[in-house]
């Protein structure tokens, strides 16, 4: 008996858009601080800081800097670069405006974090239900009302709008129509393919698959029993089949902060006076996210040594305290092993309604 069952075809009358900010956070420090237009900038602290590059701009990429970078190996890169501080609260108010231009044309709207979000305007009767025009109008709307640019993807599921939004960024816009799909996606690297990550390509690669026409020339049952779920998952991705819908109420599964440290803490007594600096900021985020009217099911806690070897432990519990992570990191603290460089801790949340959360 086959395992392949039937494939949902819904998305083929469904029109989405993916919507991409172009290196947000640089673009509106950039925005901010016209002189730097054109110069490298990334977005990461002090280059002496133990930091890491949250986002730069195409200047700086020009010269191989990317996203979680080191700051120190950024300018080794690019000595010139122009290290900003990170301001969220800015981010998070310009991020905030720009979802009322989305809910303009879709209610439909899943945020995958402040810069991006996917919209489902398939019922959508403005620009006479036009997606292309829709995503010219918002992406212009954007640049009006802030002075930043986006980029958009349009197709008829996620996954192919996802790649449509990267194919003319930065200030850009790419369709892919359903009748395209087929001879789009042949010559598609596996690389490209969300969730193919360095060990899958090299994996796949052994095997002589390097693009989607490879992967498509691949038994169902083979590509499960070597990828496992995730082989199902690539099956109908090489084919531009995806029947994720947009969820407009994605519901949160956790909530975390951490810090990376300039000096590495050497001491339980250092790691504990740090502990509660980062406790009041989960505490803090938690209130603004509206976490403290949902309930958790566990804490955790999460540490990273100089050696970037990563610790980390876990509770099941209804309850957040301060004890509850003081005893964590007594549980995974090692005097003998390297400083540690960065600490974090988190909530995983219970989504049950009728659960309550305490905070204390």
């Amino acid at each position: 008996m086959s395992l392949i069952k039937p494939i949902n075809q819904k998305f083929k009358s469904s029109k989405i858009i993916h919507v991409d900010m172009d290196c947000f956070y640089a673009s509106v420090e950039i925005r901010d601080r016209p002189e730097l237009k054109n110069k490298p900038v990334a977005v990461a602290g002090n280059s002496d800081a133990r930091g890491v590059v949250t986002t730069c701009n195409y200047a700086a990429r020009k010269y191989g800097i990317k996203s979680a970078m080191p700051s120190i190996t950024a300018k080794k890169l690019c000595p010139k670069i122009i290290f900003l501080p990170v301001n969220m609260e800015k981010y998070r108010k310009i991020s905030s405006g720009i979802h009322k231009i989305f809910r303009c044309y879709t209610k439909i709207i899943e945020p995958v974090s402040l810069d991006e979000a996917y919209l489902d305007v398939t019922n959508s009767k403005y620009c006479n239900g036009d997606p292309d025009q829709m995503a010219r109008q918002i992406r212009q709307k954007i640049f009006d009302d802030f002075n930043i640019t986006a980029s958009a993807g349009i197709s008829s599921n996620k996954f192919l709008a996802k790649l449509a939004s990267e194919w003319h960024k930065p200030n850009g816009q790419f369709s892919i129509y359903d009748d395209e799909i087929k001879k789009f996606i042949i010559s598609l690297p596996i690389r490209k393919i969300h969730g193919v990550g360095k060990r899958t390509e090299e994996k796949l690669v052994e095997l002589g698959i390097k693009n989607c026409r490879d992967l498509q020339n691949i038994e169902y049952e083979k590509l499960v029993n070597l990828l496992g779920k995730f082989g199902i998952a690539l099956y109908y991705l090489c084919r531009g089949i995806d029947d994720r819908v947009v969820e407009d109420n994605k519901i949160r599964k956790s909530l975390s902060v951490e810090d990376t440290y300039i000096n590495d803490l050497i001491s339980f007594e250092q790691c504990s006076n740090e502990l509660k600096i980062i406790y009041e900021k989960l505490i803090k985020r938690l209130k603004q996210k509206d976490g403290s009217k949902k309930a958790i099911k566990a804490c955790f806690i999460k540490i990273k040594y100089s050696n970037f070897r990563v610790n980390s432990s876990q509770i099941s519990t209804t309850q957040i305290t301060f004890m509850i992570f003081h005893n964590l990191l007594e549980k995974i603290y090692d005097s003998k092993s390297s400083p540690i460089r960065l600490l974090g801790v988190g909530v995983q949340f219970d989504n049950s309604p009728q659960l309550n959360l305490n905070i204390y």
